[in-house]
């Protein structure tokens, strides 16, 4: 009895496995980033903000400021990084 069960799972492990039908899927993908990266980009962004503020560098704090505001809308508008790929691949004449 023991015998025969390696013996199946020899064979099932003998023989060649079906090729993928289909390729990577990334369904969910630019989902996944955003919820990943969002609250790490938040802080780091709170942190540095703080620290200008405190070392009363005003002028680097608003430049800081509008540079966070414009990555924050990658993070946070939907399918911003889906259209911007799709707009970069169609300049570059990518189908």
């Amino acid at each position: 009895m023991i015998l025969k069960t390696i013996a199946d799972h020899v064979l099932d492990l003998a023989a060649p496995s079906p090729a993928p039908t289909t390729g990577i899927n990334t369904e969910g993908l630019a989902e996944f980033l955003r919820k990943f990266f969002a609250p790490l980009f938040l802080a780091v962004v709170s942190v540095v903000a703080i620290f200008f503020l405190f070392t009363r560098e005003i002028t680097r704090f608003v430049q800081f400021i509008i540079l966070a505001i414009a990555i924050g809308v990658i993070f946070y508008v939907p399918n911003i990084i889906e259209v911007t790929a799709k707009a970069i691949a169609g300049a570059l004449g990518i189908k």
